[in-house]
């Protein structure tokens, strides 16, 4: 199997790096890509322990950009983790942005009445700390019942509790991809809030090479748009689980929801060719 999307505890996933190498293992995934938000840290860790266990690692990353206002969620793959400096200290700033909303974050929940500590939620986070985070405590302190209710009520961007951060334009991220020498893959398509079909041409033109058809949210239907959307547009097909541990325990890894995902073989040929 192979699964080229997925979050260790470097983000906001539940399994530590050895974990995740282990789960993949486990779960007969020969291929795993491990894209956490905003950092390489996971993967950096998890390589030699995936060497020693005979799974192939993909370096991933995935990143909130801004497109035409909002969020959307981007995916970069290095087939070659090599050669990478620029990037990382590209990265490094956008790690910077995301430390300092989340002291603004707090700030502002406690302004709504809700007690809880940045150092409650980092406890949780460690270095990347995320909403995901946030989520948390908010359920263990009782303010909310579950994740989608902390999100809808304080986290999300039209939510009360929300601050913004620093994120890319989509343009400047797939650049910055693409100049490392990595493949660019737009994440999750059916959570865009545009047209995907209509906005295809303007995110070829912003450099976009690659589109995410497997994904554990997408119908059958919806994954065979986007492959000939990938076809039409010369885009490359990147999939994934998007397996984040008990923070979504209906994904599993390789197979998605309740077995809904399945990577044809060639797909990382294909990229490694691309």
């Amino acid at each position: 199997m192979i699964d080229l999307h997925s979050h260790t505890t470097e983000s906001d996933g539940t399994f530590s790096p050895a974990q995740l190498v282990e789960e993949a293992v486990r779960s007969g995934v020969r291929i795993l890509g491990i894209t956490d938000h905003d950092t390489f840290s996971g993967f950096d860790q998890a390589l030699p322990l995936a060497r020693k266990a005979g799974l192939e690692l993909v370096c991933g990353i995935e990143l909130s950009t801004k497109l035409n206002g909002y969020s959307v969620h981007l995916l970069g793959y290095f087939l070659r983790a090599d050669g990478l400096g620029d990037l990382r200290t590209w990265i490094g700033d956008l790690q910077a942005s995301r430390r300092d909303r989340n002291v603004r974050l707090i700030a502002r929940l406690r302004e709504l009445g809700l007690d809880i500590t940045l150092d409650e939620v980092q406890a949780r986070g460690g270095g990347m700390t995320g909403r995901p985070h946030f989520a948390q405590v908010l359920i263990e302190k009782g303010y909310v019942k579950s994740m989608q209710q902390a999100f809808d009520d304080y986290l999300d961007e039209s939510a009360k509790g929300y601050v913004t951060r620093r994120e890319p334009q989509f343009a400047e991220a797939v650049q910055h991809i693409r100049k490392a020498g990595g493949i660019a893959s737009l994440a999750h398509p059916i959570r865009l809030r545009e047209d995907v079909a209509a906005l295809m041409p303007s995110l070829r033109t912003a450099g976009l090479n690659a589109i995410e058809a497997y994904h554990s949210d997408h119908s059958p239907e919806q994954t065979a748009l986007y492959l000939q959307l990938a076809d039409q547009h010369g885009l490359l097909v990147t999939g994934g689980s998007d397996f984040h541990g008990a923070v979504k325990p209906e994904i599993h890894l390789g197979t998605g929801r309740n077995g809904n995902l399945r990577i044809p073989e060639d797909v990382v040929d294909r990229l490694r060719a691309g």
